[in-house]
């Protein structure tokens, strides 16, 4: 492994004019009187904030806040990996170190208002002895880590890279945590890497797989696989195209601003706790500098494709149970939400709770009801 070594990128003014030149060029479709938000992104929606994205959204002063987290690169398996590693302060008690893994479409963007919450708990109110070391990796394509210049990684093979990057860092045992792709991450960080890994928290289970040879489903579980496949026929369709064709998307979505957002701030709203209004949970500026940190970095092809890998994960592995202590946050707002008898299925579950608030991207719409969730939930483990 190379040495770590800190990291803050900076745009040049070149990229950022590049960026700006683009968005005045926009050539928005027609689109069905009052289609709203009926068939994919909302026309007028995605014209304001193309125009703010133009005319008034300062990236530079994002970078300057992003900065401020410390954040490095180092090369994990031949690929260059940004991370952030914030320290534990003012602890009473032993220090939990915590991989906290993001999904699509986000980056450590995900996480960065929940890291100061769970490093000094005892400055927001909170029990110090509760505190984390927090590790905050970008996954292979996504962000300001590389993408694999042959074929795009799984969850299994990131699973594998996390645990370099932690003993790299010092770390012999860890929590780990996540949502999206990083909810099936750390699954497998707790399936393959169990002598490392004390619990793992997840905010959702991932689309069913039904196994065989299990207890009969429940009522209650036949409802939830009833409404995960009407939910896949009317959401579904991104899902999709990511998993089959990749590489046709990339290019509009690298090519056009305007494109990214659209495709980015759908996802945004529809999986959000915001009953339908994205500014309900993200201000412009929170939403723009997620879009921007993609089209910057050029990774939305990478991201992508990492479903096409995911999906390629033999059965087998689907149907594994983790024995590690699991826990799982379900967020009111999130979807495809799982009854705690399927949670049972998948692993050795201790804690399962429904927070009142929040959605998908839980740690960056209500960061200090996620901070105590993972809280909680690992307080018992940190001994082990």
């Amino acid at each position: 492994m190379a040495e770590i070594e800190p990291f803050s990128p900076r745009a040049s003014a070149a990229e950022l004019e590049d960026l700006r030149t683009r968005l005045h060029a926009t050539r928005l479709p027609d689109a069905p009187e009052d289609a709203g938000w009926s068939m994919g992104t909302d026309l007028d929606h995605l014209r304001e904030l193309v125009e703010y994205w133009a005319e008034e959204f300062d990236w530079p002063a994002q970078e300057d806040a992003l900065g401020r987290l410390p954040r490095f690169r180092a090369t994990v398996g031949g690929l260059g990996i940004h991370f952030v590693h914030a320290r534990a302060k003012a602890t009473t008690g032993p220090v939990l170190p915590l991989v906290l893994t993001h999904g699509w479409p986000d980056s450590f963007w995900r996480y960065t208002k929940v890291i100061d919450l769970l490093v000094d708990p005892g400055a927001h109110g909170a029990d110090p002895a509760d505190a984390f070391d927090v590790v905050v990796p970008d996954l292979p394509g996504f962000g300001y880590s590389d993408a694999p210049r042959g074929a795009p990684l799984d969850t299994v093979a990131v699973a594998g890279l996390w645990v370099q990057l932690m003993t790299a860092l010092g770390y012999t045992r860890f929590g780990a945590a996540g949502g999206d792709i990083g909810s099936q991450v750390s699954r497998y960080l707790g399936l393959d890497h169990a002598d490392r890994v004390v619990g793992v928290h997840r905010m959702d289970a991932g689309l069913p797989v039904l196994t065989s040879g299990g207890p009969p489903l429940s009522e209650e579980e036949r409802r939830w696989l009833e409404s995960a496949a009407a939910w896949g026929a009317a959401e579904g369709a991104y899902g999709a195209i990511h998993r089959t064709k990749p590489q046709t998307p990339a290019v509009a979505l690298t090519d056009s601003p305007a494109g990214l957002a659209a495709w980015i701030v759908e996802k945004l709203r529809a999986w959000s706790d915001c009953e339908g209004d994205v500014y309900r949970s993200y201000t412009r500026d929170e939403i723009l500098t997620n879009i921007t940190l993609y089209w910057l970095t050029r990774t939305i092809g990478s991201s992508i494709r990492m479903y096409r890998a995911n999906a390629a994960i033999p059965h087998a592995q689907h149907t594994r149970r983790v024995e590690v202590p699991s826990g799982f946050s379900i967020f009111q707002g999130d979807i495809v939400r799982p009854p705690r008898a399927w949670l049972e299925r998948t692993g050795n579950v201790v804690r399962v709770t429904e927070p009142p608030r929040g959605g998908h991207f839980a740690p960056f719409e209500e960061p200090e009801l996620y901070a105590q969730e993972l809280r909680d939930f690992f307080r018992p483990l940190r001994s082990a």
